[in-house]
């Protein structure tokens, strides 16, 4: 089956926060992290379906659901987990803050790598605890861990390690290696880990597989809380639905102690979504997953060509994390917003000489974006 990526959508009065947010000016926005593509064909079907059905009452998880987890784990990673450990959420964002909240006590303090996905940091500063912010660092093109400065900022009274991986917004999917290193120092300082992993499907890079860090042992899984959702993978974020996939018995009561308090369940059309794409959308991610990299190949190629800016190598997710800071502007992001293309904000992650652009989109569009950004570089030569 053939998917046309090409397809321009028009987005407007769809209530897109992406979209909205400058309407009516003639912006490009290329911030937010969904993506301009249609979701599956399956995921499509399976909303259709329940609209004729005509009701949308309260739901039960669906056990075929946490079955295609279980077996998508497996499959994918060799992964043993049992359904019990999974704990539904309605996304990503809300586990991160569950886990800041209720897996470190209120005198506990947390690790948190930068630069990183702002929830991370809002996660910590609205529980609040106390954290740390551990740069990553730039070596042979991929943002890692500066493994001597994390080790250095571990204190007595650590208790939690947030890792993001694939990393948002550097792109690096870390490896086998990079992550037992990780998992011996929580081991050694008795860290739980919280990984985000909503990107584990979006791998640009042949030949550099995904590994959750749970799964690398029984010790490292008994210590760590994995979310996941197939939300940005199937573009469906709207719906929402996402996991945590959590082995310890007490700290899955402690990551599900504020479900039908303050956290509401996924929606039902959240897991159908997810259910539908992990059965049947495997086709159609292989070929979002090829426009991404043609994608990606545009974006570096441009951004090699743009005097002041430079970029690693994107390695997972659709998104290029740019280093704006030879051009000694105070805001980067307000330059290219002047010239018709909004960004995030590095300040965003704590990086505030980076942008953040999202190559999520056709490639007509995201070909004018880049032009947009040379025409802005070259109005200030």
């Amino acid at each position: 089956m053939d998917f046309d990526f090409d397809e321009p959508i028009d987005r407007s009065g769809t209530w897109s926060a992406r979209w909205e947010r400058y309407a009516p000016r003639d912006v490009i926005p290329l911030w937010v992290a969904d993506t301009d593509f249609r979701a599956p064909p399956a995921v499509l079907k399976a909303f259709s379906e329940r609209v004729r059905h005509g009701v949308f009452g309260y739901t039960e998880v669906p056990q075929a659901l946490r079955s295609a987890i279980v077996e998508r784990m497996h499959d994918l990673y060799g992964w043993r987990i049992e359904p019990g450990w999974i704990v539904f959420l309605p996304g990503v964002v809300p586990g991160l803050h569950l886990a800041a909240r209720h897996l470190v006590p209120a005198d506990g303090h947390v690790l948190v790598p930068t630069p990183i996905y702002h929830h991370f940091k809002r996660a910590v500063q609205l529980a609040p605890r106390d954290h740390s912010d551990v740069p990553l660092l730039l070596s042979s093109g991929r943002w890692v861990f500066d493994e001597d400065r994390l080790a250095q900022a571990v204190r007595p009274d650590s208790k939690l390690l947030f890792l993001c991986n694939p990393q948002n917004p550097g792109g690096t999917i870390f490896t086998r290696a990079e992550l037992e290193r990780l998992a011996s120092l929580a081991e050694r300082h008795d860290l739980r880990i919280c990984s985000d992993e909503i990107h584990a499907d979006i791998l640009l890079e042949p030949g550099r597989p995904h590994v959750p860090i749970a799964s690398l042992s029984p010790e490292v899984s008994r210590r760590t809380v994995t979310l996941m959702s197939p939300n940005k993978s199937f573009n469906f974020p709207g719906a929402g639905c996402a996991f945590a996939i959590v082995e310890d018995a007490a700290m899955r009561r402690a990551i599900s102690s504020d479900l039908h308090a303050t956290v509401h369940d996924a929606s039902v059309f959240g897991y159908l979504a997810a259910l539908a794409a992990y059965r049947d959308g495997a086709q159609w991610l292989n070929a979002q997953l090829e426009y991404l990299r043609a994608n990606r190949e545009l974006v570096e190629q441009a951004v090699a060509g743009m005097s002041g800016l430079a970029m690693a190598h994107v390695e997972a997710t659709y998104l290029a994390w740019i280093d704006a800071g030879a051009l000694r502007v105070p805001d980067p992001q307000a330059l290219f917003l002047e010239h018709g293309v909004a960004l995030s904000p590095g300040a965003q992650f704590g990086a505030p000489e980076f942008v953040r652009l999202n190559f999520g989109t056709q490639r007509s569009r995201l070909a004018e974006a880049l032009q947009r950004m040379a025409s802005a570089l070259e109005a200030r030569a």
